[in-house]
Formats: structure tokens, C-alpha cells, sequence
């Protein structure tokens, strides 16, 4: 499955509105089923559907819109859900899960990756910013058979707050929190610990990983937790070292094609994460 860099404005819309159609169609284009895609109410929708490796599944995902113009946001979220009711409002869909991603009513540059089971988002927004998401499953540590539905949805933001992306408290998933959540097989969306971020002596204050030789390392985002255990790592998403490293960097590493992006504002050794570009 492809990628897609490129940029939006607001020339014939809004630019969040444009990067949602962008999703939109670059999904359809490359396997993705369109459940929905309505623009009538102020807060557009797009919910979708993945077949999986296998052909044979069926993942639900989606992104909507929210916008203020008042209080100047103009927003994305990712969501997860576990089945569709097209009679449903997208909030309402079965075993909903939203989190919002800052987005700009005006020019937005992305990077846009997706396979037959998730999808990230890369923007630059603003002064600029940079906001990150993604939808659909992760590779579990389980055969199908022991844990069928492994979704995770991580965005921005817990839920969908009215928050713009000038605001300095919000940051990305790929460090675990509220903003990153996994399905597992209770039925209960549960917020993990991702290493190496929670790592003190890989990604910690004082202690960082760097380059060797100006080979840079790319390690996995494990996710994990206290009561669950080791449940799996993230697909095409990598903790990297900011050491003698910028956002916006492109590295081909094993053959592939990543690229480095900051986590908003931040620019400290610990602030990075590579997507792979799918091909």
C-alpha cells in the first residue's frame, strides 16, 4: 500500500475540510471501502472500512471534523469503532473511540501512509506545529484466533476538546496517555504504556539514545500494560533519536523509507517519531 506527501489550503474550502476529502480519497483509492462520507452538517464525517491482510476483515475506522471560529480551531479527530450502523450519528457508532488532532483552516502540509489495516497521519499546521494520528490495528503479540480486534486510535488530544494547535500542552499518542487507546478483548478501550518513550534510560531527561556512526536506530513502539502485559507494537510507527536529527528528515532504513517528524512544538533529543512511508 502507498503513501501521499503533499499539502492542502483553503482555496476551494476550508483546509481541514480538504484534508479530510484527501483522506478520504486516497483510502478509496487503495482498498479502503467508503461507509460514509457526508459534508452537510459543519462537522464532516468519514468513516471506513479495511479488509486486513487476510482480505477477510473488516476494521472500522474514521475522521470528522470540529471547528470553532470563534475561539479559531478548526479541528480533526481519528476514531476506532467496532462495528457501523449507517442509522448512527459518528459518535454513536458501536464501541466508539475519538481523540482529536489539531488541524488549521489554512495551508496544512501532510504526510499520509495507510495499509490494508491502519492509517497515520502526519501534519504541519500553523507556526508551524506538527500533529500526528492513527487508526486501525496494531500487530499483537497473539495469534487471530487469542485476540481478533487488536485497534488502537491515538490522536492529538483526549476526546475531542476545543483546543487549537497553538496551545503548548498537548502532545503525541506514541508516548502513552489518554490520547492513545487499544480495544482489547473485554471490550474496553485501554490506555497502555509505550515503550521506548517510557523508557527512563532510552527516552529519559538525562539519558538518550543516539546515532552510531550516523546510523540511526529505529525501535519499534511496544505497547504494553500493568494489568494486560506486553500486548503488541504500533504498524509503521518508530521511536528515533533527535540527536543530530530534524523533523522533516527522510531516511531509508532496511530498504524502506521513513520519515521524521517532531511531536508539536518540541525539539529535545526524545521528541521524534518515524513513519514509514508505505509502499
Amino acid at each position: 500500500m502507498p503513501h501521499d506527501i503533499g499539502y492542502v489550503d483553503n482555496t476551494s474550502q476550508l483546509a481541514h475540510y480538504a484534508m479530510l476529502e484527501q483522506i478520504r480519497d486516497f483510502a478509496a483509492d487503495n482498498g479502503w471501502t467508503v461507509l460514509r462520507y457526508d459534508t452537510a452538517p459543519d462537522n464532516r464525517e468519514l468513516i471506513l472500512k479495511g479488509a486486513g491482510y487476510s482480505g477477510e476483515e473488516e476494521i472500522f475506522v474514521g475522521f470528522r471534523t470540529y471547528q470553532n471560529a470563534a475561539a479559531d480551531y478548526y479541528n480533526l479527530c481519528a476514531a476506532g469503532f467496532t462495528g457501523y450502523v449507517p442509522g448512527n450519528p459518528f459518535d454513536s457508532q458501536p464501541g466508539a473511540m475519538l481523540s482529536g488532532i489539531p488541524c488549521h483552516n489554512q495551508r496544512v502540509d501532510y504526510w499520509l501512509t495507510l495499509n490494508p489495516q491502519r492509517i497515520v497521519l502526519g501534519m504541519k499546521v500553523g507556526t508551524p506545529v506538527y500533529e500526528l494520528g492513527y487508526a486501525g490495528k496494531y500487530l499483537p503479540y497473539a495469534r487471530p484466533s487469542q485476540y481478533p480486534y487488536p485497534l488502537a486510535v491515538g490522536g492529538m488530544l483526549n476526546g475531542t476538546p476545543a483546543t487549537r494547535f497553538s496551545d503548548t500542552g498537548h502532545s503525541m499518542p506514541f508516548r502513552g496517555g489518554a490520547n492513545m487507546r487499544v480495544l482489547f478483548n473485554d471490550g474496553v478501550w485501554h490506555q497502555p504504556d509505550c515503550w521506548p518513550y517510557a523508557n527512563p534510560w532510552l527516552a529519559g531527561a538525562t539519558t538518550q539514545e543516539r546515532d552510531s556512526n550516523d546510523n540511526y536506530a529505529l525501535n519499534n513502539i511496544a505497547l504494553s500494560s500493568d494489568t494486560l502485559g506486553d500486548l503488541g507494537e504500533l504498524d509503521g510507527v518508530a521511536h528515533i533519536t533527535g540527536f543530530d536529527n530534524a523533523t522533516e528528515n527522510t531516511l531509508v532504513i532496511g530498504g524502506e523509507t521513513w520519515v521524521v517528524l517532531q511531536d508539536a512544538w518540541r525539539t529535545g533529543f526524545n521528541d521524534y517519531v518515524a513513519l514509514r512511508m508505505d509502499s
